[in-house]
């Protein structure tokens, strides 16, 4: 109970600290957010994760239409209505811009690669032993394992900047790709040894690292600096929807596997969902590395920008 106390004082003086001493807002207009224009793009893309996730949606066909053809019109009314707002939530005729579509295009496609092969991960590991596989690991040492996945992400931030000076952009996010596609082949080949596995979250984490550190620098390619913000924005929404189609996938890929009247997949299940992260994957190296370098406008780039931060 002390301890709980003395945690609790500390952060209320942390609080007060903060507020004597961050400067006051300054007065003027306050900036406006696009409400409309989150809901429309929530609901759409809730549609959209809720066929991919639920199969029991396919079991009749016209619900499952209808839930495609109702997301499919929400973003339709999203897309007009951003293209009307003075402020909208995402500015999408920078998306006009081809460095800046592809990007956007390679992060929602790798984000959807990589949740997949993440969310399959984490759940192998803690498969009860009545499966007859996984490792049944409680959720403290199932924390524990992803500590190779943290650590490697981590190192992969650090060392992008210096592969991005040896090899460019555009292969280093190849690369950091490859190590993905490395990840699943790994996890396919050694799902029995928790050991092989652990080293497959590392690398996982490795090329998650790899990626989103380096797709800064591709999507900014030749944007003006007055709309860095806006360009990393919606790349920022493209990576988020792609991973949450990465988890939902996941999702669907085990439940279609999972034999009826039981409750857990088949190990051939998860093999099967592994191998499905490759087409993303290879997908989305191969739109960056087939696009044509472009000269950039003096901009600060993303790595100064964390830097100086």
């Amino acid at each position: 109970m002390a301890e709980q106390m003395s945690g609790t004082e500390r952060r209320a003086r942390v609080l007060a600290i903060a507020w004597r001493t961050l400067p006051a807002e300054t007065p003027g207009a306050r900036p406006r957010i696009d409400v409309t224009g989150a809901a429309l793009l929530a609901l759409g893309t809730l549609g959209l994760l809720l066929v991919i996730a639920e199969p029991s949606f396919w079991a009749t066909a016209w619900v499952a239409g209808g839930v495609l053809a109702g997301s499919a019109a929400i973003l339709a009314i999203w897309a007009f209505a951003e293209l009307r707002t003075a402020a909208p939530l995402v500015n999408l005729r920078l998306l006009g811009q081809g460095p800046v579509l592809r990007a956007n295009l390679a992060i929602l496609v790798a984000g959807a690669g990589l949740y997949l092969l993440f969310s399959l991960f984490t759940r192998y590991v803690q498969t009860p032993i009545d499966a007859h596989y996984g490792f049944a690991l409680p959720g403290v040492a199932a924390g524990a394992a992803l500590i190779p996945f943290s650590l490697l992400g981590f190192v992969a931030g650090k060392a992008m900047p210096r592969l991005v000076a040896r090899i460019t952009e555009r292969w280093t996010y190849a690369f950091s790709t490859a190590i993905a596609i490395a990840s699943a082949l790994l996890f396919v080949v050694g799902s029995r040894s928790l050991l092989v596995v652990l080293a497959a979250i590392a690398l996982l984490g490795f090329a998650v690292g790899g990626v989103f550190a380096v797709i800064p620098e591709l999507v900014l390619v030749g944007v003006p600096r007055e709309e860095t913000a806006s360009v990393l924005s919606i790349n920022q929404i493209s990576r988020s929807i792609g991973m949450s189609i990465g988890s939902a996938l996941a999702g669907f890929l085990l439940s279609a596997t999972t034999p009826i009247g039981a409750t857990l997949p088949t190990r051939s299940g998860y093999i099967t969902a592994a191998l499905w992260a490759l087409p993303p994957l290879a997908a989305s190296a191969l739109i960056i590395a087939t696009q044509r370098p472009a000269r950039q406008p003096a901009r600060v780039s993303p790595t100064q920008l964390s830097t100086n931060g």
